[in-house]
């Protein structure tokens, strides 16, 4: 079993350390997780979790190599910690907008590299995680896989579509909450209490979402399969078009790609 080190122990870190071990990839004791204040990660020390704020010690005591930090703070970090980095070891990181190349710039070492984009849901194992490498070794790119399969779905993409997987996937989140707070508000308008509507709207979008992964069908099929000639199914999406539903969301989308590319 590889030893995991995680550097960077805030909301994403901790959350990947959780989820490893709830799906028992990978035993507490066998997971390093580091940040400047400790305090914090008294829960998973708890249960077993080694933790430090030094980064050099926790690479040296494992194979894989988790960098889950800011963007700003990557260039300072890999510097620190490339003398430590050897052959053994396998580097991935879930920063935003920070590249294989820059990466491999920054350290020096002819290891293994990923990228990887999770968003918010790999705090309940439901992530969409896009993945990239440089690497050819297919145990390293296997191995990768694997572990975020245990923090929910992966699909392995070209690294130029890194910034397109962080809108969709991660950006994504924010888009379809926004979709289900309008339809809570719209639910409170027709009569449901805000908890009511909260649980029939999230729900029902929840379940849409496995109608998809689950079948594989295109999101049209399973409309035709509620929308009856004259029904009221149809006539709001006709009216949600004439509004710019469909239309806002993509050029919403477009609005985020182009500002994440700036």
């Amino acid at each position: 079993m590889k030893r995991i080190a995680i550097i960077g122990g805030g909301n994403l870190g901790t959350a990947i350390a959780l989820g490893l071990i709830k799906s028992e990839f990978i035993v507490a004791q066998y997971i390093t997780i580091t940040k400047r204040n400790l305090d914090t990660l008294a829960g998973l020390e708890g249960i077993g979790v080694n933790v430090t704020s030094d980064n050099i010690a926790a690479i040296e005591n494992s194979d894989t190599i988790i960098i889950a930090i800011k963007p700003f703070q990557v260039k300072e970090v890999l510097e620190q910690i490339a003398p430590a980095l050897s052959e053994k070891h396998l580097l991935i990181s879930v920063v935003t907008g920070v590249s294989l190349e820059e990466m491999n710039t920054l350290i020096e070492k002819d290891i293994p590299l990923f990228r990887a984009m999770p968003n918010t849901a790999i705090a309940i194992q439901e992530s969409i995680t896009c993945i990239s490498t440089s690497s050819k070794n297919e145990d390293d790119k296997k191995y990768v896989n694997e572990l975020f399969s245990q923090l929910g779905k992966i699909a392995q993409i070209d690294e130029k579509l890194m910034n397109a997987a962080t809108v969709l996937g991660a950006c994504g989140t924010a888009y379809a909450m926004r979709y289900i707070r309008a339809n809570i508000q719209g639910g409170i308008e027709i009569g449901f209490d805000a908890a009511t509507a909260s649980l029939i709207a999230a729900q029902t979008v929840k379940g849409a979402a496995e109608l998809l992964l689950t079948t594989h069908t295109h999101p049209e099929q399973e409309i035709d399969k509620v929308t009856t000639p004259k029904g009221c199914t149809i006539a709001g999406l006709n009216e949600m078009e004439h509004q710019g539903f469909s239309s806002s969301l993509i050029k919403g989308i477009v609005a985020s790609y182009n500002k994440i590319g700036s």
